[in-house]
């Protein structure tokens, strides 16, 4: 019997201060943790285009670790990232985490387990009930409950939390997904996987996690939020087009 795959991809931008860190730290945690039985497991850390020292770290790491894999795009944007590692990947199940480890490791196993429990696609969520958030600003919650309305008012949408980093999706679905919208080269092309995935009735694991915040997050608001707010019209635009919304 073939072993299945699941490959989880790290998006980066100069990183040097904590790559090394944070995936060694992963390792480790999936050395003496079965997450996901019956499957093997592996890393890609996808460069968007760093100009400090990342790309020798990330190199370096996939020469130490099989288990590791580097990728580089020379142009930034999240989404630009995961759609380059997974439209190349092998894998049975792809995804993503953010490098600060924001979402506590422990919920690995749990979203492994939903896909053999029916789920196409697994979200992590700071707002689903038994979610814990720690040590996040008054703004930060207040902005990050305010995009999530908004999707929830244009979209209808049945999940929680479209912008947290952490999900994992059946690959197999990939490609329908993206044909029905889900084509963003920023932060938003995440929640727009979930969005086009609601319409096209998917099933969604909405998992409430425990998430501590990254004091050094580089995320600007005010330009994330120009940024959401036209991704958002042109997903509407599409959807409507296509006869999903």
């Amino acid at each position: 019997m073939t072993q299945k795959n699941i490959e989880i991809t790290i998006p980066v931008l100069n990183e040097e201060e904590t790559l090394l860190a944070q995936i060694e730290t992963i390792i480790q945690y999936l050395s003496v943790n079965d997450v996901a039985p019956g499957y093997s497991l592996s890393l890609v850390i996808a460069d968007n285009g760093s100009t400090d020292g990342t790309q020798d770290i990330a190199v370096d790491l996939a020469k130490k670790y099989t288990c590791v894999k580097y990728i580089r795009l020379e142009e930034r944007g999240v989404g630009r990232a995961l759609k380059a590692s997974w439209t190349q990947s092998c894998a049975d199940i792809v995804g993503y985490m953010d490098l600060d480890l924001a979402t506590d490791l422990k919920h690995l196993k749990v979203a492994f387990a939903s896909f053999d429990n029916g789920s196409e696609l697994v979200t992590g969520s700071r707002l689903a009930r038994g979610a814990k958030v720690i040590g996040r600003t008054p703004l930060r919650s207040f902005t990050s409950r305010v995009f999530n309305l908004i999707v929830q008012t244009w979209f209808g949408s049945s999940f929680s939390d479209g912008m947290c980093g952490f999900k994992f999706l059946k690959r197999n679905i990939l490609a329908s997904l993206m044909a029905g919208g889900a084509k963003s080269d920023g932060w938003f092309f995440a929640t727009e996987l979930l969005v086009v995935a609601d319409a096209l009735k998917l099933s969604i694991k909405d998992l409430p996690v425990e998430w501590t915040d990254d004091p050094n997050s580089k995320v600007k608001i005010t330009k994330l939020t120009v940024e959401y707010l036209k991704a958002m019209k042109r997903l509407k635009a599409e959807l409507k087009e296509k006869e999903l919304a």
